[in-house]
Parts: C-alpha cells; structure tokens; sequence
C-alpha cells in the first residue's frame, strides 16, 4: 500500500495471529481500538479466526465511463462505500476473465474497485483491485468483506453465507451479518519469522 487504510484485515488478523501463536494471549479474544474504525476483535476457535468489524454503508450510483472501460465490462449494479465501489456482475465467470486496464483503473477517485457475483461454489466471489493505493490485486482483502457482506445478505436472505476471493492466490471465508457489524472467519498460517538487531547510538 502507498497509503494508510482506515480499516486493514490483513494487518488485524496478522497481529491476532501473532498474539495467540507466539505471545501466549490469555483469551481467545483479542479487542484492538482504531483511532479510524473504532473498535475491532479477533476470536479464535481451533484454527479458525473470526474478524469482528464495523459494516459499511452502502448507496448505488453510476459508475464513469472510463471506470466500465477500464473493467472491460459494465456492471449490473454499482454501490459505493466509505472508501470503495462494490460493482456486481451477472455471474462468476465475469470475475474469472477480467482483465482490468490497471493505469486506467488508478484514476477511479477512490482505494479500490471490488466486483463480485453469486458463486457457483460458494454464496459469493469477489476480486478487489487497488491500483491507486499501490496494489493492482489484493489477494485477499477483509475489509472489502465489511461491503460484500451486507450487500448478499440483502440479495440472497441470508446472514451466514461462504464466500471466495478468486484473486491468483485465492482464499475462502465465511461472512456474517449482523447488522452494523460484521464477521469475516478464516485462516492465518505463518509465513516468515524474522529478527532485527537494533545497535545503540552512544
């Protein structure tokens, strides 16, 4: 990123993660305060953990023309959030095969482009793009979750459902809505463990 993010997953579930792997957190829940997003939790069950945040608000607009160029394709329904569009497409493999014009896409006025379908496997997919915050794809984002969650949920009548970002790397959730909250359940596996050495200035 080439920016701070009001609401991060990625940084919420690394830090849980490190707290209960390597730093023997007392509970399985771990409460943190963001001076941009209020208050945010982590729990854990098994090897499962559950991100507890704030849902966003959604209203429909319309989208550029140079937004519908850069995807390739025009949406059925475009929303916007507090920092994001939410476009939604017919079906699954409109998300699979677009190939956005990214330098196109970093002029949308906004962090990131999410555009989503129902699933074939799965209640929902999604792909997020982010080329004006310095990351073309993100392979899997929590906080475009705190959008998609309550946007199904509407859509298919239900609070619970299974969802999969279909970037290269992939990766499941399951996402709940409960109202102004929202909670985005997966897995964190740790990918490297580092040591710096800090020498005192005399």
């Amino acid at each position: 990123m080439k920016l701070e993010v009001d609401l991060c997953g990625h940084a919420t579930l690394a830090t849980a993660h490190v707290l209960f792997e390597y730093f023997d957190h007392p509970s399985d829940v771990i409460a943190f305060n963001s001076p941009r997003s209020g208050g945010l939790s982590v729990s854990r069950s098994g090897d499962t953990l559950t991100l507890d945040f704030p849902a966003d608000t959604l209203k429909e607009v319309e989208v550029s023309a140079n937004l519908v160029d850069a995807l390739g394709r025009a949406p059925l329904k475009a929303l916007k959030g507090k920092t994001d569009y939410l476009l939604i497409y017919p079906d699954q493999q409109d998300i699979e095969e677009m190939k956005p014009d990214f330098g196109q896409l970093a002029g949308a006025g906004v962090r990131g482009v999410i555009v989503s379908a129902k699933g074939v496997e799965v209640d929902f997919v999604s792909r997020f793009f982010a080329p004006g915050a310095g990351i073309n794809e993100d392979p899997v984002t929590g906080s475009a979750h705190t959008s998609l969650t309550p946007y199904w949920s509407e859509v298919l009548g239900k609070k619970k459902m299974s969802a999969r970002q279909i970037s290269e790397r992939r990766g499941d959730l399951v996402c709940e809505n409960l109202g102004d909250r929202v909670k985005i359940s997966g897995q964190a596996v740790t990918y490297m463990v580092g040591e710096i050495f800090i020498q005192a200035i005399k």
